[in-house]
């Protein structure tokens, strides 16, 4: 695995890279730019970034493309290479800088200038109301949105803006009327019965004609799925109340969920007859408009705006709980009142709702429109206002407590659309689609955006006469796309303690699965601590890996000494000090245990890390852990997790020390406390015994229940970024610990 080029220059040095021209692309957003390499086959991958108007606070929209990709895209015509560059300003000169990294780690820049043609904007999306122009504010977590947009007023679906309130992109193939998503960095829309994936620099193809499988139309909202993405859709036999997952390659059917025949079917298990309350197409007794997929207890949570939000079982179907109004229709029923979750004084229950999801701390988050139903009988209450609202769902007490709303003095009007999406903790993008709809006043759209301290980062208001011009906006990640897509996935892990003999070294542990070997670099400091404050460090670590049959794997004392130390340099790991240990291994997928000891038994604070250096190979880090010494002041163990640079991740966290004793490990924490931080210091989750977590029932679900009741576990849905876990002990105890990250599939 050494890397190694012709003594004297790098590859950067040695090649030559000339813009030899540029082509207007299909919209006036995107550009391809014409480069003459003179060796492609040193090339890693070439990024572009597109400098942001002056003014502008969003950061700026940025794309990579892995030199393997270019060619399988067919952009790679040595010597030329066609640069895709999307998210232009239309009708100015951008300026463009251009980043070449190649195979051993060199790496240059170039500038150019693209100066792009008008768009002829009917819909009014480069032009809003600023209520509040976007602040100064670095703290929102989303500089860029995606919103269906067209409709009656452009053939151009979805559309892309930036928080600035400029229009970026629009979509390529000609559509005005579907429903779509962002998925791995293209466009999904579904429109009638086809299914087209649209790439953001302009290509798009048709993955599938559904109309053989009995479906009509597709409608509302694409959501996440399971495996791939979850379609709303009409058939032939039923409106509204139908849902498929497809493969996001293929196209291909992977799961169908007829909510007539769910309900149906329980309503006859509990002796209801379900011919009065559900109905066959054409009649809306339904109205499905979204559906999100929990990983936490493999459920699908489904809006139905005529009644409630309903929780199935992935795999089975088998309703889970229902939450919405008792007024309505469906709470006569006992075979579905059962279901009901309870609502504690001071929590309302969402009415008319649109956009479901799970949010990064468990909870669940939707729009809350405040409409009565319009077919079923009685229609229930009609609140007359509409609010974001988040909640936490306790399955063991069956109720659902309102824990976060945006009402604005219960002021807004929108009765119909609409979505609101949590970026990261507490980063909310909100759309109130049909403000004052179904009243004589002027009807308008409205983003507005929220940081996690609640202020109002920007608000923008569109005319409209109806949903289609933001029926539904999606909070987005253009600064950094890369091509192909990193999937979300745990890619290192790091653990301080207090290294000493015996039971008190530091141990890692993880897993690799898949289908391929994984090269990593892990790595075990000591001196190089100390200029983060820390005392008492370890001065000489040694590191040793194990495989899950006790075999020695490597080892290493002095970094500089492993044989592959220049791939540790090329990925920018090596350590600071030359008596810190780092090794390169290649794993096959299996179990593996890092040990770090100090050398001569000196004990001190040391640092474990794995990093995973393959994150696009067909393998990936499924759980990490690590036991190590809990003592008090520094000497407590503290964890920290890189989730993929791309998309989110479900982790489980946990905290164990009394179960350790049953495999030999001396000298236990007795109680275990856990809390996690974010890159910023701020605390997000913490958890002292896990059986008072109110998502208890979910480590059940994935096999992870901590052995002891004084153990501590987390489930958190987290965006990408880096984070830290810390083990202490209740009340000052001391004693070994074993803090562990799970990666849920």
């Amino acid at each position: 695995m050494v890397l190694t080029h012709p003594a004297g220059n790098s590859q950067a040095d040695d090649t030559t890279i000339t813009i030899t021209g540029q082509t207007a692309g299909a919209t006036p957003f995107i550009s391809k730019l014409t480069l003459r390499v003179s060796n492609t086959t040193v090339l890693k991958s070439i990024q572009f970034t597109i400098d942001p108007k002056s003014g502008s606070v969003t950061r700026p929209l940025s794309g990579t493309y892995s030199n393997d990709y270019l060619v399988s895209r067919g952009f790679e015509q040595p010597p030329e290479i066609i640069l895709p560059v999307y998210g232009l300003y239309a009708g100015y000169a951008n300026t463009v800088r251009l980043t070449y990294r190649f195979l051993d780690g060199s790496s240059k820049q170039a500038v150019t200038s693209i100066t792009t043609a008008t768009f002829d904007d009917p819909c009014g999306y480069d032009n809003p109301t600023k209520l509040q122009p976007r602040t100064n504010s670095i703290h929102l977590s989303y500089d860029y949105v995606m919103v269906k947009g067209g409709g009656n007023c452009g053939n151009f679906q979805p559309v892309i803006i930036d928080t600035d309130g400029a229009l970026r992109w629009v979509g390529t193939a000609g559509i005005s009327v579907g429903s779509f998503i962002f998925f791995d960095n293209a466009v999904y829309l579904g429109h009638g019965h086809l299914l087209t994936r649209m790439e953001l620099d302009g290509a798009f193809t048709q993955l599938g004609d559904y109309s053989s499988l009995g479906i009509v139309n597709f409608h509302h909202n694409i959501d996440r799925g399971k495996i791939g993405i979850i379609l709303d859709v009409d058939t032939t036999e039923y409106y509204n109340s139908v849902n498929i997952e497809v493969d996001p390659y293929s196209g291909r059917v992977l799961k169908t969920w007829n909510m007539a025949n769910i309900i149906s079917a329980t309503m006859r298990a509990g002796g209801d007859d379900p011919s009065q309350f559900v109905y066959p197409s054409p009649t809306d007794w339904f109205h499905n408009n979204g559906v999100t997929y929990n990983r936490a207890d493999d459920s699908l949570i489904i809006s139905s705006r005529e009644n409630f939000l309903i929780c199935i079982d992935y795999e089975t179907s088998a309703i889970k709980w229902i939450l919405g109004d008792p007024t309505k229709k469906w709470y006569q029923f006992p075979s579905l009142r059962r279901f009901a979750l309870t609502l504690p004084p001071g929590s309302l229950p969402p009415i008319g709702q649109h956009a479901p999801s799970i949010t990064y701390d468990q909870n669940l988050l939707t729009f809350d429109n405040g409409q009565r139903s319009n077919f079923p009988m009685p229609r229930g209450y009609e609140r007359g206002y509409a609010s974001p609202r988040k909640y936490e769902i306790d399955l063991n007490a069956k109720a659902a407590t309102e824990v976060w709303n945006f009402e604005v003095g219960q002021s807004i009007v929108c009765p119909y659309c609409g979505s609101v999406y949590e970026d990261a903790p507490k980063n909310y993008l909100i759309d109130y689609s049909f403000l004052n709809g179904g009243t004589t006043l002027p009807t308008f759209a409205r983003l507005l955006g929220l940081d996690a301290a609640g202020e109002t980062i920007f608000s923008y208001q569109y005319p409209t006469h109806s949903c289609f011009k933001i029926y539904r906006a999606l909070p987005i990640h253009l600064e950094n796309t890369k091509f192909p897509t990193v999937k979300s996935e745990v890619l290192n892990l790091s653990t301080r303690g207090l290294v000493s003999g015996g039971d008190n070294v530091l141990i890692g542990g993880f897993i690799v699965t898949g289908t391929e070997p994984k090269p990593m670099v892990l790595r075990a400091l000591g001196p190089s601590l100390s200029g983060f404050g820390l005392s008492d460090v370890l001065t000489d670590p040694v590191l040793s890996v194990y495989d899950s049959s006790g075999n020695l794997v490597g080892t290493n004392d002095n970094w500089q000494s492993d044989v592959n130390h220049a791939v540790v340099e090329a990925y920018g790991l090596g350590p600071a000090n030359p008596l810190e240990a780092a090794q390169v291994r290649t794993l096959a997928p299996g179990a593996y245990t890092v040990i770090v000891s100090g050398k001569d038994a000196i004990p001190g604070i040391g640092l474990v890390e794995l990093y995973d250096i393959s994150p696009l190979s067909n393998s990936e880090l499924s759980n990490t852990s690590t036991r190590g010494s809990v003592g008090t002041g520094d000497n407590v163990l503290i964890s920290g997790f890189i989730v993929g640079d791309v998309d989110s991740a479900t982790v489980v966290v946990r905290a164990l020390g009394p179960s350790l004793a049953a495999y030999g490990v001396n000298g236990v924490l007795s109680d275990p406390t856990l809390t996690i931080y974010d890159s910023s210091g701020s605390v997000i989750a913490s958890n002292d015994n896990w059986e008072l977590d109110p998502n208890a029932p979910l480590f059940h679900k994935n096999g992870l229940t901590p052995p002891s009741a004084f153990e501590s576990a987390l489930v958190l849905h987290l965006p990408a970024g880096a984070y830290t876990a810390v083990v202490r002990g209740a009340n000052g105890a001391t004693g070994n610990a074993l803090v562990e990250v799970y990666h849920l599939d």
